[in-house]
């Protein structure tokens, strides 16, 4: 499976992949070397432990490098009337009678429970494209779906998370 990702996205994990190959990387082997100096391994708690530290490490750089070469890059522009990626929407629910909402981003920032809705869930999929008034259907499951109103989409959402990564 592709993971849907923005040329942001894909420049923030080449950066995190190029600092743990020059900084966490070099830190790690110190670690283990300086645990291996200690003597007797099979009972030397710091050496399994930065043996664990160096794995995890190296991990995380072939998982971030394989999502990177099997990424799917989507554009994060949309039109000024439309919902598109970063935007925070604003939805009603009238079989709730609530309003919810919700900031469109893609699948590996997804987190439902912090309000983040990936481009590829049924809610992002239904969203995504739509403009303010627009009424839509999310088709949750086969025999489940329901309704909802975009009451509003603010794109200075996006604007205000470039600005906190910038400090």
């Amino acid at each position: 499976m592709y993971d849907n990702l923005t040329k942001d996205d894909i420049k923030k994990m080449q950066e995190e992949i190029e600092y743990r190959k020059l900084v966490v990387r070099k830190e790690a082997l110190e670690a283990v070397k300086e645990a291996r100096a200690q003597g007797d391994l099979s009972e030397n708690f710091e050496y399994k432990a930065a043996k664990q530290d160096k794995n995890r490490n190296e991990s995380r750089i072939r998982y971030l490098e394989k999502m990177i070469k099997t990424a799917r890059i989507v554009s994060d522009e949309s039109k000024s009337d439309e919902v598109g990626l970063g935007d925070r929407v604003e939805l009603y629910i009238p079989e709730d009678d609530e309003t919810e909402s919700y900031k469109l981003v893609t699948t590996v920032r997804g987190n439902s429970m912090k309000g983040l809705i990936s481009i590829d869930s049924p809610l992002g999929k239904a969203i995504k494209g739509r403009k303010t008034g627009d009424k839509v259907y999310i088709k949750v499951n086969d025999t489940y779906g329901y309704e909802a109103e975009i009451r509003s989409i603010d794109k200075t959402a996006k604007e205000e998370e470039d600005q906190l990564r910038s400090y």
